[in-house]
C-alpha cells in the first residue's frame, strides 16, 4: 500500500454520522482504500442541533470536546478496519461539526468544533482542521471548499461538468473544461437534504427519507413552492453560501406549512431542492455536458428523478460513474485539503468564495 496516506472527515450539516475515508493523493488523481461510517449518537446530535447564538459556552465546550472524541473513535476503527497503521498516515483533514456559519454579517464568522488536538493526541496522528477561516479572512464566504479538490479528480478536457454536493446544504462546482479550461466556479445552491431530513423526522420519525419514497408519493402544492422560491438568497448572485441558521424549521414554519399535508410539504421541499439546483446549474453552466452527484442526495432516488426532469436533455449520475463512491467524496475532499495544506498548496479558489487571493487553509495540530 503506497504511503504517506490521508484520513478525511466529514460531519456535514444533516450531522447523522461521522464519514471516515483513508486517502492516497498526489494532489491530480485520489485513490480511497478504505472507509468507515459512524453514527452520531441521538442525544448528542440534538445538543449539536439546539446549538444557536446564545447558547452556553460551557454547553459548546463540552460538545466540542465529545465530538473529538468520536472523531478519533472514528479514525481509529477506520485503521483497524482497513489495515493501515497511523504511522501510514500522514495527517488527518477533519473538518469538524459546523455549528454556526455566518459570512454575511459583520464581521463575518464561522465556527466548527471537534477539538482536533484531542482528536491528534487520542491518534497519534497530525491534525489539519479549521479549514473555512482561512478563507474568510481574506475576504472569501469561507464555503463551499470542495471546488478545488472537484477540479483534480472530475474535471474532463473533453466536457463541461458540473459536480453538485447534495449533502444537509446544496451546492455546485462548475468544471466548464471544454468550453473555457482552468475556470472553476461553484456556490451553495440552498438547502439539499436539511429541510427533507428534518421534516421527516418530525412527521415520520428515523433519520431520513429513505430513497425520497415518502416525497415520491405527495403531490407538489405550486403555491407553497411558489412561497418557498421566493427566499432572496435564490436570486442573489455568487459568491454565496448558507446553512441551518438559515434555512431551518423557523423559516419554513414563516412560509405557513402546516397549513399543507405533511405528505405535501415534503414533495414540495423535495421540488424546492431539486428546481434550486437546476436553476443555478442553467445560470452557471447553461451547456452543461454532464452532470455528476454526490453526498446523501444521491442515494434518494426521488431527488435524481427530479433533477433529471429539471435537467432534460444532460446526463445526471452519482460521482460513482466517475471513480468515487459518492458517500465518500466529501471526506476525500477534506483528506485532499490535508494534503494541500501540508503541501503548502491553496486549498481555496476565490473564483468561488469570494476571497480576495489564493490562500492555504487549515491549522495543525500535533
Amino acid at each position: 500500500m503506497p504511503e504517506p496516506l490521508y484520513v478525511g472527515l466529514m460531519t456535514g450539516t444533516s450531522m447523522d454520522a461521522v464519514d471516515a475515508v483513508v486517502l492516497d493523493t498526489d494532489g491530480r488523481r485520489a485513490t480511497v482504500f478504505g472507509t468507515h461510517s459512524a453514527p452520531l449518537p441521538a442525544a448528542l446530535r440534538d445538543r449539536l442541533l439546539a446549538i444557536n447564538d446564545s447558547s452556553p459556552l460551557a454547553e459548546i465546550m463540552a460538545l466540542d470536546a465529545s465530538l473529538g472524541d468520536i472523531f478519533a473513535g472514528a479514525v481509529n476503527q477506520l485503521l483497524e478496519t482497513t489495515g493501515v497503521t497511523a504511522a501510514q498516515i500522514r495527517a488527518i483533514g477533519s473538518h469538524g461539526q459546523t455549528v454556526w456559519h455566518a459570512p454575511d454579517r459583520v464581521p463575518p464568522g464561522t465556527f466548527q468544533i471537534g477539538d482536533p488536538s484531542r482528536l491528534a493526541q487520542a491518534t497519534g496522528i497530525a491534525v489539519v482542521a479549521d479549514f473555512r477561516r482561512g478563507d474568510m479572512a481574506a475576504g472569501g464566504q469561507g464555503a463551499p471548499l470542495a471546488p478545488a479538490f472537484h477540479h483534480a479528480f472530475f474535471a474532463d478536457p473533453d466536457e463541461d461538468r458540473v459536480v453538485v454536493n447534495i449533502g444537509g446544504m446544496a451546492n455546485i462546482t462548475c468544471l466548464p473544461e471544454r468550453s473555457r479550461p482552468g475556470e472553476i466556479t461553484g456556490f451553495d445552491t440552498g438547502p439539499g437534504n436539511v429541510l427533507l431530513d428534518d421534516w421527516h423526522r418530525r412527521h415520520r420519525g428515523g433519520a431520513f427519507d429513505a430513497g425520497g419514497a415518502w416525497a415520491a408519493s405527495g403531490d407538489i402544492a405550486p403555491e407553497l413552492l411558489a412561497v418557498l422560491r421566493r427566499d432572496p438568497y435564490f436570486r442573489r448572485p455568487p459568491p454565496k453560501s448558507t446553512g441551518r441558521d438559515h434555512f431551518n424549521a423557523e423559516w419554513l414554519a414563516a412560509a405557513g406549512v402546516e397549513a399543507w399535508p405533511a405528505a405535501t410539504v415534503q414533495a414540495t421541499l423535495a421540488e424546492l431542492t431539486a428546481g434550486t439546483i437546476a436553476d443555478a446549474l442553467h445560470a452557471a453552466v447553461p451547456a452543461a455536458d454532464r452532470v455528476l452527484v454526490c453526498g446523501g442526495g444521491a442515494r434518494n432516488d426521488d431527488l435524481m428523478a427530479r433533477l433529471r426532469t429539471a435537467l432534460p436533455g444532460i446526463p445526471v449520475a452519482a460521482t460513482d460513474t466517475a471513480g468515487m463512491d459518492a458517500q465518500w467524496v466529501e471526506a476525500a475532499g477534506f483528506a485532499w485539503l490535508a494534503w494541500a495544506r501540508l503541501s503548502g498548496r491553496a486549498g481555496n479558489v476565490p473564483a468561488v468564495t469570494g476571497a480576495r487571493r489564493p490562500v492555504t487553509l487549515g491549522a495543525v495540530y500535533s
